[in-house]
């Protein structure tokens, strides 16, 4: 395990603060869910066992808590800084001689004691704790791990990671590394190595991918969340090894799960297990989120732009679209082509109820473990390089305050504005306390033809190597760079010449007008059913066209009523594209829009539709049959 194996280094929580439409979604996310869970759901409340109680004291606290945490602090918010301190506080109080620490019996969701030891959501925990000590610098920390560290070696091959825990070992693995940059301490060298052993091995998974069709039965290596988690244990095991069969598995893995799984939001489908390429297949909420933090981990070892493509393309789309606008409610699991979500039979592996929007729906994994996608994006949106330079992950907007130059030399505070992806032109302002030398790495996204960068007005030269271009000069104060990332709608053929339709990182949807019927009253957080109001069967010409028009960036951009953006379209009615299972079927290859009149649409980004249309049949595609005369 080497001190400097990865491309990239993160930025300490912190390190990056929201700015523009993103702070916001950070605000409205504190309003909703995540700033009042405690008070409404009683699986995180006053009896959870991570806080003394006697509840549930599994994986739910933790898995709130690593939401929770990076929120309070990335919006400075006192009050919920409170609340998330509460929880550290009780763990790092609750420490015994031996190292170990957090609740005496684990009480599971369904109320069972595990007496058996089960590593899982301490390893949740542990993510939490390296969060709460870069933005905090709390002393506590580093010798709290130490000691758990050294009983997890006296435990760990007497009782080997099982179930969860050995799907789910390269999380662990992740914090032992953290503490290894930290310390240098090479006892832990010996512990990645035994943890990396008793962890699937997710990198023949991926290299060799033999998940080809919908999985009907269960198995821990087709389980969508795990598989959104170890998709990076790749890249946690090249950081021991160097081994580059690691990089190839991870691509050939992303490769493989897109071709057989993919979707158009750029997720593979999940509704508990891998389900092929149907838009009316779902995906879980919480594979959503692990699959962000993968791409995040990822591209801090490897140092590649498409990680940062996949990142942008699963955050800006299925994030928000299965949870509401007032983050007040979410899906348990989304569909591309979602016409209703009601309590309905539907040919998934889980509940009747799962496409709801509620506090709970089908079950209460994605309540608790939802919260970490939009923080962890927000601190993740730079990296450094090593050499006392940064690199621009993303491009949403923030202000990046971090040393740059030969030895941390200078301080600079970076801000980035221009509201992407809702527009195309990026403005970065350099604050110095002096002038340094260090390279800037801006991703150029794959999607992008003809980008152009300016320094202070002037058009730069840009060499692109593994989607970065590298812009290294001495940087003075004041300096200004400007990106224009040309957004071209294009649309993409998917099976049986269905279509979805993109522009730039953002997917676009036709809105069904919603109509949410309460189905459960609560204090605060209520459970809907949402039914159509208007026409979906629509498919898209073969030649047709698309005229992007702005609006301004809302509070809430995720909202079909008030989209920043809008694609003006042409649409027909297709006669035999039917409803199947309470779903919309399957796009008709050949549809039948005999009859019918050409209709104007506008499509939304995907995100902010909640009922929708985001895989359209294509009408007139070259490859239809001639009509008999």
């Amino acid at each position: 395990m080497s001190k400097k194996r990865t491309a990239f280094e993160a930025l300490p929580l912190g390190a990056i603060k929201p700015e523009q439409w993103l702070r916001d979604q950070l605000r409205i996310q504190a309003d909703g869910l995540t700033g009042h869970l405690e008070e409404h759901w009683p699986d995180v409340g006053p009896d959870n066992g991570w806080i003394g109680g006697k509840g549930e004291s599994w994986e739910r606290g933790p898995y709130y808590l690593d939401g929770l945490l990076p929120l309070a602090y990335l919006l400075e918010d006192d009050g919920l800084i409170a609340k998330a301190k509460r929880w550290i506080e009780w763990s790092l109080a609750s420490q015994r001689e031996d190292g170990s620490f957090g609740p005496d019996a684990i009480e599971t969701v369904n109320g069972d004691v595990d007496k058996q030891q089960d590593w899982w959501h301490y390893m949740i925990m542990l993510k939490v704790m390296t969060q709460y000590e870069e933005a905090t610098g709390d002393e506590r920390v580093v010798p709290f791990l130490t000691s758990y560290f050294r009983y997890v070696r006296s435990r760990i091959e007497g009782q080997p990671l099982r179930g969860w825990a050995e799907a789910r070992g390269m999380e662990l693995l992740l914090s032992i590394q953290w503490l290894y940059r930290k310390t240098g301490n090479e006892d832990l060298k010996e512990l990645a190595g035994i943890v990396a052993a008793q962890t699937t091995g997710w990198t023949d998974v991926f290299h060799d991918f033999p998940f080809w069709r919908k999985v009907e039965r269960w198995d821990w290596k087709t389980h969508v969340v795990n598989v959104a988690m170890g998709i990076k244990a790749p890249g946690a095991l090249y950081e021991l090894t160097g081994d580059s069969r690691e990089r190839e598995a991870v691509h050939r893995g992303i490769d493989s799960l897109m071709t057989y799984h993919g979707q158009a939001h750029g997720m593979f489908s999940g509704d508990e297990w891998l389900s092929g390429t149907h838009p009316s297949q779902g995906v879980e909420l919480c594979a959503v989120v692990e699959y962000m933090f993968s791409m995040e981990q990822l591209t801090r070892v490897f140092g590649e732009g498409r990680f940062g493509d996949i990142l942008e393309k699963v955050a800006f789309n299925a994030l928000p679209a299965a949870i509401s606008k007032d983050w007040t409610s979410h899906q348990y699991d989304q569909q591309v082509n979602q016409i209703v979500c009601n309590v309905a039979p539907r040919d998934w592996s889980n509940g009747d109820d799962a496409n709801l929007f509620g506090l709970e729906p089908h079950f209460g994994c994605c309540t608790a473990n939802m919260h970490q996608g939009w923080p962890k994006l927000v601190s993740h949106l730079w990296m450094q390089d090593g050499e006392g330079g940064l690199a621009a992950v993303s491009y949403a907007p923030c202000t990046v305050t971090a040393p740059v130059g030969e030895g941390g030399q200078a301080l600079a505070k970076l801000r980035v504005s221009g509201n992407y992806p809702f527009r195309e032109t990026v403005d970065i302002e350099l604050t110095l306390d002096r002038p340094a030398e260090f390279a800037i790495a801006l991703r150029v996204p794959e999607w992008c033809e003809g980008p152009v960068v300016k320094l202070n007005g002037e058009e730069a030269e840009l060499s692109i190597e593994r989607g970065y271009a590298n812009l290294r000069r001495e940087w003075s104060d004041g300096d200004r760079l400007t990106l224009l990332l040309p957004m071209k709608t294009k649309t993409v053929t998917r099976n049986l010449l269905a279509v979805s339709v993109e522009r730039g990182p953002l997917v676009y949807a036709l809105p069904i007008r919603e109509n949410w019927q309460l189905l459960q009253r609560r204090e605060k957080f209520h459970d809907w059913e949402v039914y159509p109001g208007s026409p979906w069967k629509y498919g898209l010409p073969a030649d047709n066209e698309y005229e992007a028009v702005l609006s301004d960036v809302a509070y809430q951009p995720f909202d079909a009523s008030n989209s920043p953006v809008r694609l003006k379209t042409k649409g027909r009615l297709v006669r035999d594209w039917r409803m199947e299972g309470n779903n919309a079927g399957t796009p008709p290859m050949h549809p039948n829009t005999e009859g019918q009149p050409t209709a104007d649409l506008e499509l939304v980004p995907y995100g902010g539709a909640k009922l929708r249309i985001g895989e359209f049949p294509t009408i007139d595609h070259p490859l239809e049959a001639r009509k008999h005369m």
